[in-house]
């Protein structure tokens, strides 16, 4: 194999490549990350086995075709410290890989490409056609809410409930459950409605490859893989066993309950300025929705007390709820400052939902009052 490439395409597939290869691992074979070069394209792929990745380099001059195993943190240094602009030469025959710049030269352990694991390619079959804004919120809206480290497995990825006509992803700890949903369409057919539960870090390599917004993302789901083209490259991950909880019952229809429009801006900033003195074994924040005002009182016996007031739109009875502000303040980080958030509340012991206006819908389990 000998190809030739420029260092910016080439050092962007590494970076993205270099999210799944495992720094340590019983198989060593796996540090490596693995180039095959046609007359037509050059492709890199990696994989820790239960997530994998395709990724095409763009303007490579295929010399010889053939594939190598290139040691991922080795190269992605050469290519790094390399000037901008650099082209570089890659040359594999079995027993080493060169590399060559116009004033350097690094000669690197080869090792057969045949011992790497395949990595799955995207399929030419019915598939799920979704927006890339809509799938960057999706990600960005509920993978902060999963729990990888639950005895409870499935509660380490976000569950994607996938039609012809919309897509629901949800991810939740037990203690708070984010869902957000939007529309979706078929491609190349008509694929069968499907409800994966996908690994969240496979999730954040999705929204890490993200490509141009007017560029579509395909995911086709298999019986226990599931697989995202985006771009040159395909993202494809083993699906997470078990159980997703019934989260359709988290958002109960309460027409008594109490409704108070906020802006996530002033909410966040209010929220963080409460719990500066609460800890860990006072970390509750009240929150007290009386007319006209919202006031947030933290206290903890190491750091004192705080008050804080926020104007509102409310003139009901007076309503009040104690939650974890890191709760509060994750779900208000990943909106615009400007959004609307609808806060619905009934009493003390049930739990806060939030919406905003675009689909993203969050609940919060109350903490016990003092």
């Amino acid at each position: 194999m000998k190809v030739r490439c420029s260092r910016e395409p080439l050092l962007a597939a590494l970076q993205s490549a270099s999210a799944v290869v495992p720094a340590r691992s019983p198989k060593p074979v796996l540090t490596n990350v693995k180039l095959e070069a046609t007359k037509e394209s050059a492709v890199l792929s990696a994989t820790d086995l239960e997530v994998g990745i395709r990724t095409g380099i763009e303007g490579v001059e295929t010399l010889a075709p053939g594939a190598a195993l290139l040691p991922s943190a080795r190269l992605a240094a050469i290519v790094r410290e390399s000037a901008a602009g650099t082209v570089f030469e890659l040359s594999a025959d079995g027993t080493a890989t060169v590399v060559k710049a116009p004033r350097s030269e690094f000669r690197l352990p080869g090792e057969d490409p045949l011992e790497f694991p395949s990595v799955a390619s995207f399929p030419n079959e019915p598939c799920f056609e979704l927006a890339t804004p809509l799938v960057r919120e999706l990600v960005k809206r509920t993978v902060f809410a999963t729990d990888n480290e639950s005895s409870r497995f499935a509660l380490g990825g976000v569950l994607l409930e996938l039609t012809t006509k919309s897509v629901i992803a949800v991810g939740t700890d037990g203690r708070r459950l984010a869902k957000m949903e939007g529309p979706a369409a078929g491609h190349h057919g008509s694929p069968s409605d499907a409800q994966p539960i996908v690994p969240a870090r496979a999730m954040q390599l999705v929204e890490r490859c993200l490509t141009a917004a007017d560029a579509p993302v395909h995911v086709a789901v298999r019986p226990a893989e599931i697989l995202v083209q985006t771009g040159p490259t395909t993202i494809s991950a083993r699906l997470v066993e078990g159980r997703f909880p019934r989260w359709r019952d988290v958002f109960p229809d309460r027409p008594e309950a109490v409704r108070v429009g906020l802006l996530a801006g002033p909410l966040l900033a209010a929220v963080r300025q409460a719990a500066i003195v609460t800890s860990e074994q006072s970390k509750g924040v009240d929150f007290s929705f009386e007319p006209g005002r919202l006031v947030l009182s933290g206290r903890s016996a190491e750091s004192g007390e705080s008050r804080i007031e926020l104007p509102i739109d409310h003139a009901d009875a007076t309503v009040r709820i104690k939650m974890d502000p890191r709760f509060v303040s994750e779900f208000l980080r990943v909106l615009d400052g400007a959004a609307n958030v609808t806060v619905e509340l009934t009493d003390p012991q049930s739990a806060c939902v939030c919406r905003t206006d675009d689909g993203y819908g969050y609940v919060i389990m109350p903490l016990a009052a003092d």
